[in-house]
């Protein structure tokens, strides 16, 4: 099925809107204005800002959402469909739709979630994006490594419960007070004169309980953690760069074939007028 005249201008205009909403000018404008809106928010906190150039301050905000807006309609206009085939997209979408909620009676607490723009700075700087990418390649990993961590913490504060918890109600009365006191000592917040060291007044040994406990949570389950996202962003990082490499080679191959074509025509001309000059000549 062959393209109406009317339907080629229509598709060529949406491609020049889309190459135009996703050029880097535009990108970095829409930055500098979801930086700009985060900055507003924040004075706007100030009583004193407020009592000078609320009024400004209140005109700006306004313009910026207008701004958001009319960047989300372009995309849709652009897009199609296809715009809500990006999760990013549909992050940016719910960011401006919550903006656009009047923040009056019951939804009064929404415009304290006018704060959440800000967010958006994830879906238009490329770091930001990538280690959000990353953060969600490593999901799984991490969720295997926080199931190893909890059964640590449950072996631990049933061990805890019944070595302490009769001198030591208050740290290790209960299994849920156990684990409690043992998420402390895995943080090192005042482990040892807070807790280890008055009972190791009572229990000398008590060491032999807290150390294990110290090594296997605070520096293996928790590098673990560290070693799972740091691989997993550079999972990300790699498949970017494959992705660029395939798209210079798809560029360079089509820059190649034109040339080819372009040689064949003038060699399809060169030959025409060869045989023309020799069919004057034998005239």
């Amino acid at each position: 099925m062959q393209a109406t005249p009317s339907s080629v201008p229509a598709n060529a205009w949406r491609q020049r809107l889309s190459a135009w909403l996703n050029s880097s000018l535009f990108a970095n404008s829409i930055t500098a204005l979801i930086l700009l809106n985060a900055i507003i928010l924040g004075v706007e906190t100030s009583s004193v800002a407020q009592e000078r150039v609320g009024q400004w301050l209140t005109l700006v905000n306004q313009v910026i959402l207008f701004a958001f807006t009319l960047e989300i309609a372009l995309k849709l206009v652009a897009f199609g469909p296809r715009f809500f085939r990006s999760g990013w997209n549909v992050f940016d979408f719910l960011i401006v739709a919550i903006s656009l909620t009047p923040a009056s009676g019951p939804l009064a607490i929404l415009r304290s979630l006018r704060i959440l723009r800000v967010l958006r700075l994830l879906s238009s700087v490329k770091r930001l994006r990538m280690l959000v990418e990353s953060l969600m390649q490593a999901l799984p990993g991490i969720g295997w490594t926080a199931a190893l961590l909890l059964m640590m913490f449950y072996i631990f504060a049933v061990m805890g419960t019944e070595l302490f918890g009769e001198a030591f109600p208050q740290w290790f009365g209960s299994l849920g007070a156990s684990i409690y006191s043992l998420f402390q000592i895995m943080t090192l917040e005042s482990w040892s004169m807070g807790i280890a060291r008055p009972v190791m007044e009572v229990y000398p040994l008590a060491w032999i309980f807290f150390v294990p406990f110290i090594l296997i949570s605070s520096f293996m389950v928790l590098n673990l953690f560290i070693a799972i996202i740091v691989s997993a962003t550079q999972e990300v990082h790699e498949s970017e760069q494959r992705a660029e490499r395939e798209a210079n080679n798809l560029i360079a191959h089509d820059e190649r074939q034109e040339m080819l074509d372009l040689m064949r025509a003038m060699h399809a001309k060169i030959v025409a007028l060869e045989a023309a000059q020799q069919g004057k000549a034998g005239q």
